[in-house]
């Protein structure tokens, strides 16, 4: 079956019992329906935080496909529960632009999905609708206040740098034209959309610790300047509290299921190869509050979404990581030792030895963290004995166990293994040995320097005539000592796609960076990196439909 034959072959469970297995009354849930709802902040619990578990999951340098981060993560989260732990699994949303693109929804795969799996990679509850909106809204406002002469700031429209956005894959928004048709119509100037997952405001939404610190870090953004060369944030503007007001419900986790019946939290979907990648500080609090042990993942390879995990998410979440587990598969392992695409299915126990270095190269990383890791072998029928044989025995060089995971075919009866192996690996660790890699008051080219050299493997960063100029304004605005988000290819280590395996002897260059003052990071730009993607000559919406009864077929 496919996955959303899967999904729809299960009953879901009423949303209040699913509730009353964390210790919920139904009177304190704010449902969407029979099968969706809405956790208020104050369940957040701190001291309960510190005695939970956090286990992230991430993964080796992706093929196109992706390796099933989310299915090894709602898959683990099933093998912890069958094992008797009380396991939360917390996720991003998905973005409708993958789902009817080529990537598909996030909602997992097979039988480790959560469920209503429609709902959650369609409109959901409505959070990226608000965020959207609180974007827009920034937007108009701007614009407003530029028409207006006797405003008393004096807005230079060439500099402003706020997009609007919409979450949708359409190219033909990337650069337009705004304010054609009079002076009532507004100042005529260059614009653009971004995919909503790529606002600032999807960044701030999810590293916010309360709807105050929202509200202070929505203020904090920064638009452009004045013809006075004076910088311009949302706050001059008064824009922040209709902006907060706007998300007053999303900044709330949603609670959903898993297929077998075990509560799950969705919340917030940053992208992580420009922005953090990483579900929102207050559903993985809330995870851990509900829970013993809360499964996590972040976007792409290690070297993105688990980098910007532990230096960005953990410093303003306060989140320590017990564990981390890094999802590999065969077939990317083929593809790292250089097979062609239509190769990947094709067992090759060379290839596999060759492309082990990707791997390895992760692993190295996360020990410089402080953490051993554990590796998750997403299983397909295209792996043979002898390759898996293989690579578990190269992890087991390197003292770092590879553990099968059949959570796609079987949930939870095929990650138990898993699950006893993680569990294992946290209770190897009396006290969690936790470390960023770099301290937030460096430089910023030592942050970035430090970035490359230690996760990337680079002999150095070289930057550009617009990136020394746009650190001199970085400096002068004050923002030096915020975290660095790389927004680099997520199909290498280097800043070039092309460099599979672990490349050797390269540079990277940052062309220039963006200011997230409001999301609170710097984000320096590895080459041409895209914020609203296209849709591919066939998107995967041609392939869906619904009946007169509502059912819907062939979303993915």
């Amino acid at each position: 079956m496919t996955d959303i034959e899967i999904a729809q072959s299960v009953t879901p469970i009423n949303i209040k019992i699913i509730a009353k297995k964390l210790g919920i009354d139904e009177d304190n849930i704010e449902m969407y329906g029979k099968y969706k709802a809405k956790l208020p902040l104050h369940f957040i619990n701190e001291e309960k935080i510190k005695s939970s578990k956090l286990i992230l999951v991430t993964a080796l340098t992706p093929t196109p496909a992706g390796e099933g981060k989310t299915t090894v993560s709602i898959g683990l989260n099933e093998g912890l529960n069958k094992i008797g732990k009380k396991s939360i699994v917390v996720l991003r949303e998905p973005s409708l632009g993958p789902v009817f693109g080529i990537k598909g929804g996030a909602a997992g795969g097979g039988y480790s999905q959560v469920i209503p799996m429609e709902d959650i990679n369609l409109h959901f509850t409505g959070d990226f609708s608000a965020i959207e909106k609180a974007n827009n809204f920034l937007a108009a406002i701007i614009d407003n206040v530029i028409q207006n002469n006797e405003h008393e700031i004096k807005i230079d429209p060439r500099t402003v740098v706020w997009k609007r956005v919409i979450d949708m894959n359409d190219r033909s928004l990337r650069n337009i034209i705004i304010g054609i048709g009079g002076k009532a119509n507004g100042i005529m100037r260059q614009d653009g959309f971004n995919i909503t997952a790529a606002s600032e405001i999807m960044a701030i939404l999810c590293l916010s610790n309360s709807i105050s610190d929202l509200k202070e870090k929505l203020g904090n953004i920064f638009i452009g300047f004045t013809y006075t060369n004076q910088p311009v944030y949302a706050r001059d503007l008064k824009a922040q509290n209709a902006m907060t007001i706007l998300l007053k419900d999303a900044i709330q986790p949603n609670l959903v299921q898993t297929l077998e019946g075990n509560p799950a939290i969705i919340h917030g979907g940053p992208f992580a190869n420009i922005a953090q990648g990483t579900n929102s500080i207050l559903a993985t609090k809330m995870g851990l509050s509900l829970g013993d042990y809360v499964v996590t993942e972040a976007g792409f390879g290690a070297d993105l979404g688990a980098e910007k995990f532990m230096n960005i998410k953990c410093g303003y979440g306060k989140l320590k990581p017990s564990v981390v587990v890094i999802v590999a598969t065969i077939r990317a392992l083929r593809h790292h030792g250089g097979a062609l695409s239509s190769e990947l299915n094709t067992p090759s126990l060379g290839k596999i030895k060759k492309g082990f270095c990707n791997l390895e190269k992760h692993i190295e990383n996360i020990k410089k963290f402080g953490i051993n890791p554990v590796i998750a072998i997403n299983h397909f029928v295209t792996d043979s004995d002898e390759e898996i044989n293989e690579l578990i025995k190269l992890c087991a060089d390197l003292n770092v166990q590879a553990v099968l995971s059949k959570g796609w075919l079987l949930g939870g009866n095929g990650t138990e293994e898993l699950a006893k192996a993680v569990i294992l690996e946290i209770e190897k660790t009396e006290i969690n040995t936790f470390k960023p890699i770099y301290e937030w008051n460096s430089s910023v080219k030592q942050k970035i320097e430090t970035i490359a050299k230690e996760i990337y493997g680079a002999d150095g960063v070289d930057f550009s005539a617009k990136a020394e100029q746009d650190l001199k304004r970085i400096e002068k605005l004050g923002l030096s000592k915020l975290p660095i988000c790389m927004a680099k290819t997520q199909k290498s280590f280097s800043d070039n796609e092309s460099l599979i395996g672990r490349p050797t002897h390269f540079r990277i260059t940052v062309r220039e960076f963006e200011i997230a003052a409001g999301a609170g990071f710097l984000i320096p730009i590895i080459g041409n990196m895209m914020r609203m993607p296209g849709l591919p000559s066939i998107p995967a919406s041609e392939g869906m439909d619904i009946n007169d009864d509502g059912i819907i077929s062939g979303l993915s």
